[in-house]
């Protein structure tokens, strides 16, 4: 993400996972760790994804030790897609080698990495404090519920993933979903705007 981003290597269940670390500034306390959850490998998704790069520097900024990482099969991550069961369990390895003590979690996923983040979160509950869903695979996978306070962000025009379909998803958890008019999946154009709205989230 920038010339401080620094390569990790951790064991994951399937074999090594390739991760990126960023820091918040020198002399910055952390926050806590926020672990950033990429698309769909088979489309294309990689912890580069630009839509999960905006999600890290929102996190970054506010003072988060934010790792991205390359789940299973994805870039020189070991082993293969394994219909989303394995790649629950990569983000889980990356929390269990990137977490310090019991310090303040924050998960975020972006598309497939939201339905990850929101398994993920389910599972090492009440760990995670803080959840980032943006376009989150709701017609796709099983996403699961999440907690009050989760940060849902979708485009009105999502061509991936039907706007509808999140909105069935909040709807009996109560659960509000930031809407971006005019914006599609991929947020094109619009990632100025998704960060604002993370860090008012965050910083709120």
């Amino acid at each position: 993400m920038n010339v401080h981003t620094q390569r990790l290597r951790i064991p994951g269940p399937a074999g090594e996972l390739e991760c990126a670390l960023d820091a918040p500034a020198e002399g910055t306390s952390a926050r806590g760790l926020a672990v950033i959850c990429h698309p769909h490998p088979l489309h294309g998704g990689t912890m580069d994804n630009k839509v999960v790069q905006t999600l890290a520097r929102a996190c970054v900024q506010l003072g988060w030790r934010t790792v991205r990482f390359n789940f299973r099969g994805v870039g020189t991550s070991r082993g293969a897609w394994d219909e989303g069961r394995g790649e629950v369990e990569d983000a889980l390895a990356v929390i269990a080698a990137c977490r310090q003590g019991d310090e303040p979690l924050l998960l975020g996923g972006f598309s497939f990495g939201g339905y990850v983040a929101s398994q993920a979160a389910q599972r090492v509950a009440p760990a995670a404090q803080h959840l980032l869903l943006v376009g989150p695979a709701t017609s796709r996978f099983e996403v699961a519920q999440v907690p009050a306070g989760t940060l849902v962000v979708h485009g009105e025009q999502d061509e991936v993933v039907p706007l509808s379909s999140t909105l069935d998803w909040a709807r009996p958890q109560a659960l509000p979903v930031v809407v971006v008019p005019g914006v599609g999946h991929f947020f094109h154009g619009q990632l100025p705007l998704l960060k604002a709205i993370v860090l008012r989230h965050l910083a709120g």
